[in-house]
């Protein structure tokens, strides 16, 4: 019955609804246009909407909600489709809610420390703006010269800083949203703390399952007076991992610990030529310090002690500006670089305890081995949040639900040893299906509840982070086998 009202729908005048709100120019709706909207990040699976709207203000966005609302037609939001989990995929016959052009800085108060901008600003915008006076917006996710801040506060990204200034969430003072019936709300302020429910919290991490933010109140910090970058090079990435532990162990919180693997560290001077990332090194941690300038003097040398007794190499640091730059431009250009070495590749989010890492790393060589498709590993080491890249070739046939199941083994086994199944890209349609890998039917069903009273008609991002068989990497391997005519159970 659904199908056929699908297909019965007429378009229209639903889009001279939309044209009536935003102009002609706002709306986009020629086939070969939406291509560019048929998929995120996540590239695996396609799907173009039924029209796109580009709305400018927090008025439109609540008038196309409200139309989409008056004919059930089922939306998704969408910033700079950078997401990595699906989160902005659109469904079938749906209505994609673009928020590009709503990229105005709105107010910059320096003196209370915030800054409130709509949801199309990108990411390093916000510091750029405010770095003349000694100030910076911390999360920073490697894809920040272009992701958005609506995408960040839906996914509740984080980035290199998250492990000492934590995710999106704890940057975030106040919203205005549009709800799924089109009413427009604020929760939050302008203080850290509100009093009732935290609205705001519940709100950062829907993934755009409860509405749309259209103006964002964010927290912004004071510059720290001194910084220092230190690259150690180590022969195993246990022995990296060991060093994370033991760093965290002494009592030095850095700004942020990565590590690359050595299937990284080539990549990444292929494509960016550092030349500070030694290629013979099984893997290299990047450990930022900050605080005051003393502070920074004497654990810098305590890092580098903490390295060194776990069999690091040789270690680099760097105070300049321009030298620090260098080191980190590798890491941020990491999952750029997986390109050049391989056709396609799979990215997971899983997040584990951080004495657990040289046993994961363990167990996911094994895997690799198992599997047979190489894995290059680069993380937000400092909070144990893994971002293995396996690489496959999309045009063999069957290689993508194989590698599916192999990045859904990688969860299972962060989860097993007490960890996550996300740590800053969302759950969104990759990742739904391992729910229940981490929470209970009672748990999964009062999410459902809370969803409910914001988006009762289920037309705000539908079939988005709960369990269902549309994109799980178990499903696809069940068609796979189905189609080769194995029984499924």
């Amino acid at each position: 019955m659904l199908t056929q009202e699908k297909q019965q729908r007429n378009w229209k005048p639903i889009i001279k609804e939309f044209e009536t709100v935003v102009g002609k120019n706002g709306v986009v709706q020629r086939k070969e246009e939406l291509l560019t909207y048929e998929c995120d990040g996540l590239t695996s699976y396609r799907q173009k909407p039924a029209v796109v709207v580009l709305p400018r203000t927090t008025e439109q966005v609540a008038e196309i909600v409200k139309i989409c609302a008056r004919y059930q037609i089922p939306w998704v939001a969408r910033g700079a489709g950078t997401g990595l989990s699906g989160g902005a995929l659109p469904v079938e016959d749906c209505v994609l809610i673009v928020t590009a052009l709503m990229n105005k800085i709105l107010k910059v108060d320096l003196e209370n420390q915030r800054v409130i901008v709509q949801p199309g600003v990108i990411n390093n915008w916000v510091t750029q703006t405010v770095s003349g006076a000694g100030f910076y917006f911390a999360p920073d996710p490697s894809s920040q010269i272009v992701c958005t801040i609506g995408g960040n506060v839906a996914e509740n990204s984080g980035g290199v800083h998250c492990l000492k200034y934590g995710v999106t969430t704890n940057h975030v003072l106040g919203l205005k949203l549009v709800l799924p019936d089109g009413s427009i709300i604020d929760v939050g302020g302008e203080i850290p703390e509100m009093p009732g429910y935290d609205i705001t919290g519940l709100f950062v991490g829907s993934e755009g399952t409860l509405g749309i933010a259209t103006e964002i109140t964010l927290r912004i910090l004071k510059a720290p007076e001194s910084i220092c970058v230190i690259l150690a090079d180590f022969t195993s990435i246990e022995a990296a991992g060991a060093s994370v532990s033991d760093i965290i162990s002494a009592g030095i919180i850095p700004g942020g610990m990565e590590i690359m693997d050595n299937l990284s560290i080539n990549a990444v001077e292929n494509v960016v030529a550092t030349g500070c990332y030694p290629r013979d090194a099984a893997a290299i941690l990047l450990i930022e310090i900050d605080g005051l300038e003393v502070e920074v003097t004497v654990n810098k040398q305590r890092v580098a002690e903490i390295c060194k007794k776990n069999g690091c190499r040789s270690i680099i640091s760097a105070s300049d500006p321009e030298t620090r730059l260098k080191l980190w431009k590798g890491r941020k250009a990491a999952f750029a670089a997986a390109g050049n070495i391989s056709p396609d590749y799979y990215v997971q989010d899983g997040v584990i305890p951080r004495t657990q890492l040289p046993f994961v790393l363990k167990e996911i060589e094994a895997l690799s081995k198992k599997y047979g498709y190489k894995i290059a590993n680069v993380f937000h080491a400092g909070d144990g949040n893994l971002h293995p890249l396996i690489l496959y070739d999309n045009s063999v046939p069957g290689s993508l639900e194989v590698v599916e199941e192999l990045g859904g083994e990688i969860l299972k086994l962060c989860v097993k040893v007490g960890g996550s199944i996300s740590g800053e890209h969302g759950i969104g349609a990759d990742k739904k299906c391992y729910m229940p890998e981490m929470f209970s039917e009672v748990d999964l069903e009062t999410m459902q509840w809370v969803r409910q009273v914001f988006n009762p008609q289920g037309l705000a991002n539908p079939g988005k982070m709960f369990p269902t068989p549309r994109t799980c990497g178990e499903a696809a391997r069940a068609k796979l086998e189905k189609f080769q005519g194995a029984e499924v159970f």
